[in-house]
């Protein structure tokens, strides 16, 4: 099940955060801030499998621009469509916002996530040196979410 995150969701969300994105994995106290509304541009959703989460995903909205900041899903629950469903309530929600773009960025060698967001109709427009902590580059990622915006019609 997919629902908005709650302020009870914040451990178990920065336990999954560490867990997916490791040295570049935001604080737990950060992660707090998004999910209790201390940081009001951002919405966590949460996916719930018998009352534990398993997933996770975070976009900021701003104007007429959707970020996808991040998707994690668990380890022990990858490959069962969760990230699939976290993306989808996140893109079909964008537009209530006032966005018309979805933007988003990727390791640049994390071929899997590249190949997930192509699949979802996301094409590159960008790459940004050396972004990660460690210097890999980051590949920035459109959808366009109404029609006219950047070819879909």
């Amino acid at each position: 099940m997919i629902r908005p995150a709650n302020p009870a969701d914040a451990g178990a969300i920065a336990v999954l955060e560490a867990e997916c994105q490791g040295v570049d994995a935001w604080s737990a106290a950060l992660v707090e801030d998004g999910v209790t509304g201390d940081l009001p541009t951002i919405q966590y959703l949460v996916s719930e499998d018998g009352g534990s989460l398993n997933g996770y995903a975070v976009a900021s909205y701003a104007g007429d621009i959707a970020e996808l900041q991040r998707i994690g899903v668990a380890t022990g629950a990858r490959r069962q469509g969760i990230a699939s469903a976290l993306l989808d309530a996140v893109v079909a929600h964008a537009p209530s916002t006032g966005a018309d773009r979805m933007l988003l960025e990727v390791r640049a060698d994390n071929h899997g996530a590249l190949s997930f967001y192509a699949a979802k109709a996301f094409v590159e427009i960008d790459r940004r040196a050396r972004y990660y902590k460690d210097g890999v580059d980051a590949v920035v990622m459109r959808l366009p979410l109404v029609a006219g915006c950047g070819g879909r019609s």
